[in-house]
């Protein structure tokens, strides 16, 4: 199960209390004031990790909380640090307050690790008070609250490659030909309710990413469909391959649609490299493919690209052209 939303609350740990100790020590009636300080509180923090892909782990755990610190002790001896609590996260996690939906950080690099609540101080003994007109303080601070909030927790998948194009344009099927990633297939629209993310290889060494998102319907940037549940995925992606069939009765129509729901939902996500490709070539005679590939669509940033996932028709074209145009971003 694909999770890419979540709320959390959080609470770091309160400061120790200082303490209000004196010396008894038998040849030191009048030793003075030993009480230590309190400890720090830990602190609730975020870190990704490489090897998440969802927020599912959120959906049975909404609450952290974070150890508090020790009260101080006599002979001066301050009390022990609460321990932070880390909560690890996908990489491409974006941290929003949950009140006013500001972003605080947008965790896009692995190992990234951020303090998201901070542990509240330690007060002090009395030990700290002593002056040489109050030599024997009997008052001490209190440790300070540690931090609580509120926030959302938003994924937006990080790939090379973005495939977009209407339902059923063989996004799955493609990303299934090119990687190991197995998406639910068949012929009837929104097959795909929840995006993949495939590796492929691609000769010696060297690989990229594709992620495979929902299909786009007119509307979508309006919430249409699956509307805003995918489009916040391409964002994060570095260039974009549109996907569209080969039988469709217009091309260049497809492909505007497609364009201008990019562009209602985000002109940065508009202005992303556009590759273009006519799927499912094996239903289309050699003489109309050969047509096909003379094809201009205005507002592509390449010449039309034919393929067929099912025969492997084009694949190793289509996968070179990828990976000079990643190459290039």
């Amino acid at each position: 199960m694909f999770i890419d939303l979540a709320e959390i609350k959080l609470k770091a740990g309160n400061g120790g209390d200082g303490a209000v100790l004196f010396r008894r020590e038998k040849f030191a009636p009048k030793g003075g004031p030993s009480g230590g300080n309190g400890g720090k509180g830990g602190n609730v923090i975020l870190k990704t990790d490489h090897n998440l892909f969802t927020l599912l782990d959120f959906r049975y755990k909404n609450s952290y909380e974070a150890e508090s610190g020790a009260n101080g002790a006599s002979s001066l001896k301050d009390g022990r640090g609460g321990e932070d609590t880390i909560i690890r996260v996908p990489v491409g996690t974006l941290v929003k307050d949950f009140e006013t939906k500001e972003i605080i950080f947008d965790l896009d690099k692995p190992d990234q690790e951020v303090i998201i609540a901070f542990g509240g101080k330690g007060g002090k003994g009395n030990a700290q008070f002593a002056t040489p007109t109050n030599q024997t303080p009997r008052y001490a601070e209190n440790g300070r609250p540690g931090e609580e909030r509120k926030i959302t927790l938003e994924l937006k998948l990080i790939a090379d490659v973005g495939l977009v194009g209407f339902p059923n344009a063989g996004k799955s099927t493609l990303i299934s030909t090119i990687s190991d990633a197995r998406p639910k297939i068949a012929d009837y629209p929104f097959t795909t309710l929840e995006p993949n993310l495939g590796i492929v290889r691609y000769k010696d060494f060297k690989s990229f990413t594709v992620a495979d998102i929902p299909g786009i319907i007119e509307g979508a940037s309006k919430g249409k469909g699956l509307g805003l549940q995918f489009l916040r995925h391409i964002e994060r992606t570095r260039i974009l391959l549109f996907l569209i069939d080969i039988t469709s009765e217009s091309h260049q129509k497809d492909f505007n649609i497609l364009l201008k729901e990019l562009k209602n939902y985000s002109s940065e996500l508009f202005n992303k490299k556009k590759l273009i490709s006519f799927s499912k070539a094996d239903l289309v005679e050699e003489k109309v493919l050969n047509k096909l590939r003379k094809k201009k669509i205005k507002g592509a940033d390449s010449p039309v690209i034919v393929f067929s996932s099912a025969t492997n028709q084009g694949i190793k074209e289509l996968l070179d052209i990828i990976w000079e145009e990643i190459n290039k971003n």
